[in-house]
């Protein structure tokens, strides 16, 4: 079965494929998008936990200060369209939002499904087509792709355009459809593909005691990523939120500390947890010595629970040294200034990931310098471009990773729809 009718095929409708169709089609493009689902925008509905966080309300240098790979790359893409445009894009398409805590931009409803939604009722009133296929295989004729081969019903069909994006997102949530096929299509075309890990994601601790504390969420603590291969130099730091699990260490801090591992190494990352940020090592020790007068005569280890959650006492305890049988009055100073050290430092060695599928996204990708920053057509083939989480660039968590799909997509759908 062929069709031969489009000026430009989407592969892939997600975040980056859904904002490429809606505005290649205003240019007058006729516009078919593929995608594999029965529904479109399937990883979008999950975003932000069923929330969405569209964008990060921020000035260009704080979106750029917020990529981890690939700042350079985005300038001119997100010049084009950046967090202020995206804004006023969904609330043109009838969708309010709120900005929050660190900038992040959410729908007013608190609902995924409206932005997934909005982009959807766009394509259809823009006229694109939408339809559920997997593309199989790219078709390049002379240096210039021609359309795509899919596989219907145990059929191959041929849809051909002068025009093809390349959308498919990354590896990470397989569920929703992002299992690797762009990286497969970038090949077939010549492309270099880096090499592909998880990013934002959770860590995998060596210490048990991690376990123990399974569900201890910590707020307003201070993460340091140290690399001790390199003479503990310190490759991440934030303050905010982490979570304890059953394998070791999650959460936003967490998860954006997990894209400064470039490949796990065994004993090289350690993370150190400062849990009283804003008390100096002086004044802790005078919060201590005032808690421990007020129970001169209690066991140690039943000592900290006006300092420590109660899931975290044990184990601090433990890595202390001190005698959990000793009565505070008896503690030393030496004594005390271990303690303090393990609050300002407690210790986590990092294992390993957590698998791709469990990533916020996927690091690595299709290489960049192949990849022409301002249309991102595939400086190899003609016609071919690429967009979204399948290029080689992601940022830390807070609605950057989807700006840069909203962005990437942007300037593909406006570099096809400039193609005569």
């Amino acid at each position: 079965m062929c069709d031969i009718n489009y000026d430009c095929i989407i592969i892939g409708g997600g975040a980056a494929g859904l904002m490429a169709a809606v505005t290649a089609s205003e240019t007058g493009k006729k516009t078919l998008l593929l995608e594999r689902n029965g529904i479109v925008g399937k990883k979008l509905i999950i975003t932000g936990k069923g929330r969405c966080n569209v964008t990060n309300n921020c000035s260009r240098n704080e979106f750029m200060a917020n990529i981890i790979s690939g700042a350079k790359f985005l300038f001119s893409a997100y010049s084009q369209f950046d967090s202020r445009d995206c804004m006023d894009f969904f609330e043109r398409l009838g969708v309010p939002l709120k900005t929050e805590r660190g900038g992040r931009v959410f729908p007013v409803s608190d609902k995924a499904a409206d932005i997934v939604e909005a982009l959807r009722r766009a394509c259809v009133g823009q006229g694109v087509i939408i339809k559920k296929n997997r593309v199989s295989s790219l078709i390049i004729e002379n240096g210039s792709v021609k359309g795509v081969s899919c596989i219907q019903k145990g059929n191959e069909a041929c849809f051909y355009a002068s025009s093809v994006l390349v959308a498919t997102g990354g590896k990470s949530y397989p569920q929703t459809g992002s299992d690797g096929d762009g990286y497969k299509f970038a090949k077939q075309a010549g492309h270099t593909v880096k090499k592909l890990k998880p990013s934002l994601v959770p860590l995998v601790s060596a210490e048990s005691y991690c376990a123990e504390m399974t569900g201890l969420s910590l707020k307003n603590v201070k993460l340091s990523l140290l690399d001790t291969y390199n003479q503990n130099k310190v490759i991440f730091t934030g303050t905010g939120e982490m979570l304890f699990t059953h394998f070791g260490v999650s959460g936003p801090l967490v998860l954006s500390a997990s894209a400064h591992i470039p490949a796990i190494e065994e004993g090289r990352y350690k993370i150190f947890i400062d849990l009283k940020p804003a008390l100096d090592e002086k004044t802790l020790d005078d919060r201590i010595l005032r808690d421990f007068s007020e129970v001169k005569n209690r066991l140690f280890s039943n000592s900290l629970t006006r300092l420590l959650p109660s899931k975290m006492i044990p184990v601090i305890v433990a890595l202390s040294g001190i005698n959990p049988e000793k009565e505070v009055n008896s503690v030393t100073k030496e004594e005390r200034k271990k303690l303090i050290f393990l609050l300002k430092s407690f210790p986590v060695t990092i294992k390993d990931f957590r698998p791709l599928s469990e990533a916020v996204i996927t690091a690595g990708g299709v290489d960049l310098t192949e990849i022409n920053p301002k249309t991102m057509e595939s400086k190899l083939v003609r016609g071919l471009y690429f967009a979204g989480e399948v290029l080689d660039s992601d940022a830390y968590t807070g609605g950057f990773n989807l700006q840069i799909a909203f962005s990437t997509g942007y300037a593909a759908g406006k570099g096809m729809g400039e193609v005569n």
